[in-house]
């Protein structure tokens, strides 16, 4: 069994929730999308293979994923709640289009630090944060 496997059905089973096939193969399909998804874009992939698979199916287990620490919820300033994947990988930030909505990722290792010594400096302890960049892409502009 996969490793994000492993961590929803160990999720959902402190849950008092089943593994059904049904999220299993949401699952599958989120993690190799490779891409931020909102909920109704995953639904719309997983409907020609599976029709049967709702859309508040899809939501519920998105929500699930992001509890468990699968996915995070990203918000590119449009109203849209996407969904990126969360475990192995490195904090980053948005580049984000404000005509087009094409986000790009870029890391922040150099933020990072600077954040944990403003954190430090004002005695304050961070829980989390996000770094989303707004403007116009290349092809945009």
């Amino acid at each position: 069994m996969r490793k994000e496997q492993e961590i929803l059905t160990d999720y959902l089973k402190h849950k008092g929730l089943k593994q059904t096939s049904q999220r299993g193969i949401i699952l599958d399909i989120f993690l190799s999308a490779g891409r931020h998804l909102a909920a109704d874009e995953l639904h719309n992939m997983l409907r020609d293979e599976n029709p049967r698979i709702g859309f508040s199916t899809v939501y519920r287990t998105l929500r699930l994923l992001t509890e468990c620490g699968l996915a995070r919820e990203v918000n590119f300033g449009d109203g849209r709640a996407r969904f990126e994947r969360a475990l192995d990988k490195s904090q980053h930030g948005h580049l984000i289009c404000t005509k087009c909505g094409k986000a790009e990722e870029f890391t922040i290792a150099t933020m990072e630090k600077s954040i944990k010594q403003i954190a430090v400096k004002l005695g304050f302890k961070p829980e989390g944060h996000r770094f989303e960049v707004y403007g116009f892409c290349k092809k945009c502009r």
